[in-house]
């Protein structure tokens, strides 16, 4: 996702007057910022940057939307919008299958030693960003029965 694509979302969203919309594109632009700010990279934000920093929002709102009060319904519904709303964005992740497929097909000598922290550790570095690390996890842990 280029940094572009989510400015000119936002100024759509702000000519139709969706500012629940606005509000969302326009908290995942300032982490961007923020995060090419910290890594010294102001000027030249890349796409996989965007990525990374658009899955961690989605991340951060997902969690937001699992510990809201049951009683928080208004609350609740605005989390859900800016879930739904960044998930537009976020990158394709890989599933179960695709997760097992991968690392079978490229960490078989890996696999052979049914050693879980070794596994991971090969595989975190290729699949970080194209898949959800709880689910990689979980992959590696059948695996290795």
């Amino acid at each position: 996702m280029e940094l572009e694509t989510l400015r000119k979302d936002m100024v759509a969203a702000m000519k139709a007057k969706d500012k629940p919309r606005k509000e969302a594109i326009s908290s995942v632009i300032s982490a961007v910022k923020k995060v090419a700010i910290d890594e010294g990279c102001r000027d030249d934000i890349s796409s996989e940057l965007v990525d990374r920093v658009i899955l961690k929002e989605l991340k951060t709102v997902k969690e937001q939307i699992d510990t809201c009060p049951e009683q928080r319904e208004d609350l609740r519904a605005e989390y859900q919008f800016r879930y739904d709303v960044i998930k537009e964005y976020a990158p394709v992740q890989m599933d179960a299958g695709e997760i097992k497929a991968y690392i079978t097909e490229k960490f078989s000598e890996v696999l052979a030693t049914k050693n879980k922290g070794q596994i991971m550790k090969a595989v975190m570095g290729d699949l970080k960003g194209k898949a959800d690390g709880k689910l990689i996890n979980q992959v590696v842990g059948e695996l290795c029965k």
